[in-house]
C-alpha cells in the first residue's frame, strides 16, 4: 500500500526541484568571465621547481587524509542507517520519549563518526604544523573539536526533531510543512551564524583608523556597499594563511579580514582582496547561497518523503528508529550534490574578482596578491580536475591568473 504521504512529498520534490533550477539561472553568475572560458596560468611563471616540488607533496598528502576521512565517515553512516546490526547498535543508546531518543541517537552517530575520524583529522594536523600552516596549539585545536561537536549535535537534534515533529502531527502532509520548517531554518542558520556561531571560534575586533581602514571605506562607496565596519579575525591563533570573507545578510551582514592579511599583505594587495568581498556584499551572495539552500533544503525533505514511509520502523520517519537511516541518507546526499554546490560557488567567486579588477583598477597587483595567497597556503600546481569539480568552492589561483591577464589585455 502506498503510504499516504507520498503524493504530497512528490509534489514537493517536483516544486522545490523546479524552484531552485529557476533560481540558479536566475541568480548565479553563469557567464562571468568576458570572453568565455579561460586557460589557467603556467604555475612555472611564477613559481621555481622546488616550491612547485613541495606544493605538490603537501597537498597530495591533505588529499590523502582529507578523502581518507570522507571515505571512513561515510562508511560508517552507511553500516549504521542501512544494516539490520548498526540500526540495533544505535537502538541501545534510545530512552525516555520520542524526542530525547532523537538527541541521544544523534548524539551517539555523531561521536562516533568524530571518534573513527579523529585519527585522520590529527594527523592531517600534524601535516599542517610540519608545513608552517598551522600554528593553533593542541588545546586550541582540542577546544574546537568539543564545540564544533557539540554544535552539530545541537543543530542536528534541532533540524531532525522539526522535520520528526510534522510527520508526528501531520500524516498525510506533513513533506510540505516540513519542507516549509527545513528551508525557514536554513534561512534562519544563515542569518544568525555571524552573531551566534563565529564567535564560538574567533575574536573579532573592529579595524583600526589607518590608510588601510581610509581604502576600504573609499572601495566600498565606489562599488556601492553600505558598510559600517570592518571586522579582523584573530586567525593568527590558528594559521598562518591569509584570507577574508563576508558572512551573514541584511542586519548580520560583516565584512571579515584575517589579522594575518592585515599586518603581513601590502596595502594595495589587502585592497584588492577587501575588493572581492566587497562584490560579494553588493551582490549579496550570501543571500543568494541561502536561498537556494532553502530551496535544496525543501526538495531534499521532499525526496526524504519518497524514500521513506514503509512499514518498517526503520523506515518510518516520526520514528526514533529512523534516526540513523535519514543521517545516512543526508550524509550520501551531501556528497552527491557537491559538486552542484561547488560549480555554484565558483562562478559566484569569479564573478567577485571580475568586479574587483574592474574596481581597483590594477591586474598587476591582483596576480601578486594571487601569488601570495598561493605561495602561503602552498596552492596545488596541478589540481586534479575531478577533485576541483567535487570539492573545489573556489577557482584556482592559476584561474584567477588567466582572469586577470585576459582583462589587463582587453583594457
Amino acid at each position: 500500500m502506498t503510504p499516504e504521504h507520498r503524493p504530497a512529498a512528490l509534489g514537493v520534490s517536483i516544486v522545490a526541484g523546479l524552484l531552485f533550477v529557476a533560481l540558479a539561472a536566475w541568480l548565479v553568475p553563469w557567464d562571468p568571465v568576458p570572453g568565455g572560458d579561460l586557460t589557467p596560468a603556467d604555475p612555472a611563471a611564477y613559481f621555481g621547481a622546488e616550491h612547485l616540488a613541495r606544493a605538490e607533496t603537501f597537498t597530495t598528502w591533505s588529499r590523502v587524509w582529507s578523502w581518507s576521512s570522507l571515505a571512513v565517515s561515510l562508511l560508517v553512516a552507511c553500516w549504521f542507517g542501512f544494516t539490520r546490526r548498526g540500526r540495533a547498535v544505535v537502538a541501545r543508546v534510545q530512552r525516555g520519549p520520542w524526542w530525547l531518543q532523537v538527541v541521544l541517537a544523534v548524539a551517539f552517530l555523531d561521536l562516533v563518526g568524530r571518534l573513527v575520524t579523529l585519527p585522520f583529522g590529527i594527523r592531517q594536523r600534524l601535516h599542517l604544523r610540519e608545513y608552517g600552516l598551522s600554528v593553533q596549539s593542541w588545546d586550541g585545536y582540542a577546544a574546537d573539536l568539543v564545540t564544533g561537536e557539540l554544535l552539530d549535535i545541537v543543530v542536528t537534534s534541532l533540524a531532525l526533531l522539526a522535520v520528526m515533529a510534522c510527520a508526528r502531527r501531520w500524516r498525510r502532509a506533513w513533506p510540505v510543512i516540513a519542507a516549509g520548517v527545513a528551508a525557514t531554518l536554513v534561512m534562519l542558520g544563515s542569518f544568525v551564524y555571524p552573531i551566534v556561531v563565529e564567535p564560538l571560534f574567533s575574536s573579532f575586533t573592529t579595524l583600526p583608523d589607518g590608510a588601510l581602514r581610509d581604502g576600504v571605506l573609499a572601495l566600498a562607496e565606489e562599488e556601492g556597499v553600505d558598510v559600517d565596519e570592518v571586522l579582523v579575525n584573530d586567525a593568527s591563533q590558528r594559521t598562518t594563511t591569509l584570507n577574508a570573507y563576508v558572512s551573514g545578510f541584511g542586519g548580520t551582514r560583516r565584512v571579515v579580514l584575517y589579522d594575518t592579511l592585515v599586518e603581513e599583505l601590502p596595502q594595495d594587495q589587502a585592497l584588492t582582496v577587501v575588493a572581492h568581498e566587497l562584490a560579494h556584499a553588493r551582490h549579496d551572495d550570501v543571500l543568494v547561497g541561502s536561498v537556494l539552500g532553502a530551496s535544496g533544503a525543501a526538495f531534499g525533505v521532499g525526496l526524504l518523503g519518497l524514500v521513506l514511509g514503509g512499514r518498517r520502523r526503520a523506515t518510518r520517519l516520526g520514528d526514533p528508529a529512523c534516526v540513523p537511516v535519514v543521517l545516512a541518507l543526508v550524509a550520501l546526499a551531501t556528497f552527491l550534490s557537491s559538486p552542484v554546490q561547488n560549480t555554484i560557488s565558483r562562478h559566484i567567486e569569479l564573478r567577485a574578482d571580475v568586479d574587483a579588477l574592474r574596481a581597483t583598477d590594477d591586474p598587476e597587483t591582483f596576480v601578486d596578491m594571487q601569488v601570495q595567497l598561493m605561495t602561503r597556503s602552498l596552492a596545488d600546481p596541478t589540481p586534479w580536475a575531478p577533485s576541483q569539480l567535487w570539492f573545489g568552492s573556489h577557482p584556482t589561483g592559476w584561474t584567477r591568473i588567466a582572469l586577470a591577464q585576459r582583462l589587463a589585455q582587453e583594457e
